[in-house]
Parts: structure tokens; C-alpha cells; sequence
């Protein structure tokens, strides 16, 4: 469950609560009964390794000399 954190206007604490993505935010500080406001803050997620897909998890691209020979026609051989 994702956790929230709430600013009182009033008193001024901030308040962290862990709720449900479905659950009603809360409108009143539990110390003075003031009105909350729901505040931004920064996520917390590690990134492994590296971290960006195009180093980890992209495809590599083929070798450029493969791809050229693939590309070129065959020479015409004469025989005789």
C-alpha cells in the first residue's frame, strides 16, 4: 500500500498514512482538527544496475559488417 503524506494548514505537521488507492484521503488533522492537505513527495524506487533500458534490457544491434554483407549483391563470376 502506497503511503501519503498530509499537511495540517492550520498547525502545521505533517502526518504520513498508509492507505488503499481506494480509500477517501483524509480531510481533518488528528491533533487539532484542522483542515489536511494532501502533499507531493518523492517516490522511493531503486534502480538495479545500471538502471536505463537502453543499456540494460534493449536490443543489441547487429554487427555493422554483417549487416553490410547481407546488403551487397553477389559478384557476377565469369567463367571461361
Amino acid at each position: 500500500m502506497p503511503i501519503y503524506e498530509y499537511g495540517c494548514d492550520a498547525c502545521g505537521k505533517v502526518i504520513e498514512v498508509m492507505q488503499k488507492f481506494s480509500d477517501e484521503p483524509l480531510k481533518t488533522c488528528p491533533d487539532c482538527s484542522g483542515h489536511l492537505t494532501k502533499l507531493i513527495s518523492r517516490t522511493s524506487f531503486q534502480f538495479k544496475g545500471t538502471g536505463w533500458y537502453v543499456t540494460d534490457y534493449a536490443r543489441k544491434p547487429e554487427s555493422k559488417a554483417k549487416s553490410e554483407a547481407d546488403s551487397k549483391p553477389a559478384a557476377d563470376s565469369k567463367a571461361g
